[in-house]
């Protein structure tokens, strides 16, 4: 499975930006995807995720603002990013997974996910 990730760029405090991730290759085993984004000196984290019943789970520092989506018929993975905040500044990647139990426990955590993009950068001035 490959991963191509597009969407980033730089925007003011309040704005909004729209990532894409579109897969290619042999997807069929992995249908659990999620978001992750590193800052500068500090440990990638999880965004947002979706399930194999598109069913979707959020950090809290999101919540409300954050929106991920999937398109099955393009293979493409989406994060709608509304209010973004300085805090939310860093690289974001788009992962994939084996839908597992373990996966459905920690979908969030970087160590559930198998294969990863190249990321995009967002960066969000005040």
């Amino acid at each position: 499975v490959q991963l191509v990730e597009s969407g980033g760029g730089s925007v003011q405090t309040g704005g909004s930006l729209r990532l894409s991730c579109a897969a290619s290759g042999n997807i069929s085993s992995t249908n659990c995807w999620g978001w992750f984004r590193q800052a500068p000196g500090r440990e990638r984290e999880g965004v947002a995720s979706s399930g194999r019943s598109s069913d979707t789970f959020y950090a809290d520092s999101v919540k409300g603002r954050f929106t991920i989506s999937r398109d099955s018929t393009r293979n493409t993975l989406y994060l709608q990013m509304n209010s973004l905040k300085p805090e939310d500044t860093g690289m974001y990647y788009c992962a994939a997974a084996t839908c597992t139990a373990r996966w459905y426990i920690s979908s969030l955590s970087p160590s559930a996910s198998s294969t990863w993009g190249q990321g995009t950068q967002v960066t969000v001035s005040a």
